[in-house]
């Protein structure tokens, strides 16, 4: 299991996930517990505003840290539940971001079902279907109208996912999710705020979204090795540019294209231990931060 979390409004429901998540083919064997904990550091130096790409000219890079604890477990073969919650830290290399400190807190407490709906042979492969619900709320406090700092949009979200994957006999495989993610409300420190009209509320609608996810990967080492290359975008449905100048707040439209690699390794010699890696890089965007990442984790899986 991993996770990245991307500024502007790149939340839970756009980031990509790994190993017994909502957004893969594996399941857990009923009665079994898969435990990550996942480390990941990203920065931007860049970011587009509406379509035109600018550098942090005032802040320099920002950073963004994440430590994830997250947990799978299988009701039965056909059922798995998930539950995770990170913890973000947030700052600029130039000292307090110039005028701004960074943040640091909880961010979003999430809880997922993954169902397995088909699995039937399909010519020298093995096609499988699923789908997955995945909710997410605020666990802390934090400001969400404190872009780029701030660790999260403070709204609920529900993601609606169906995944397909086909995998041969070889061990190659390919897979494909698509989403939808609703958005609620979120709550600014503030009496008004400038969205294609005056506002004179502290209530943010914050736009919902689209997601699509495309992987491609091989088990290597009779499957103790899992490699992925991985292609995500996200279409807000409704929503604001950036204005010039002006910092990012929850209204803004965030569109994005992003590349990715992962890899899991299985460890043999101590059963269900495994580490992971992962990097991602943002390619193109709307209202969105030119973000790379990387990422390490630990899994361990037991039974009951």
């Amino acid at each position: 299991m991993a996770r990245t979390t991307l500024f502007f409004g790149l939340t839970l429901s756009s980031l990509t996930c790994w190993a017994q998540s909502p957004l893969d083919e594996l399941m857990m064997p009923k009665n079994d517990i898969c435990i990550l904990f996942n480390y990941e550091y990203g920065q931007f130096d860049q970011y587009w505003e509406g379509d035109f790409l600018r550098e942090n000219q005032t802040i320099a890079t920002v950073q963004r840290r994440t430590a994830m604890l997250m947990a799978a477990y299988g009701i039965n073969d056909k059922l798995d539940v998930y539950l995770g919650l990170p913890y973000v830290s947030t700052n600029s290399t130039i000292p307090n971001g110039g005028k701004f400190a960074g943040a640091s807190g909880l961010q979003d407490i999430s809880i997922g079902l993954k169902y397995k709906a088909l699995e039937k042979s399909l010519g020298a492969g093995k096609l499988s279907a699923f789908g997955s619900l995945l909710f997410s709320t605020p666990a802390s406090n934090y400001l969400s109208d404190y872009q780029p700092y701030s660790l999260g949009l403070g709204t609920p979200q529900l993601a609606w996912r169906g995944i397909g994957h086909f995998e041969t006999e070889k061990g190659l495989y390919s897979r494909l999710a698509l989403a939808y993610t609703w958005r609620g409300y979120t709550e600014a420190e503030r009496e008004y705020y400038y969205n294609e009209g005056s506002y004179f509320t502290p209530w943010m609608d914050v736009p919902s979204s689209w997601n699509m996810d495309f992987t491609l990967g091989k088990w290597w080492m009779e499957k103790s090795l899992r490699v992925e290359l991985s292609f995500s975008s996200q279409v807000s449905t409704s929503g604001d540019d950036i204005r010039a100048y002006n910092a990012p707040q929850p209204t803004n439209q965030v569109n994005f294209s992003r590349l990715g690699g992962f890899a899991h390794y299985y460890f043999q010699k101590v059963k269900g231990l495994g580490v992971l890696g992962y990097y991602q890089q943002v390619i193109s965007g709307k209202n969105a931060p030119k973000m790379g990442a990387f990422g390490l984790g630990v899994t361990y899986q037991f039974g009951l």
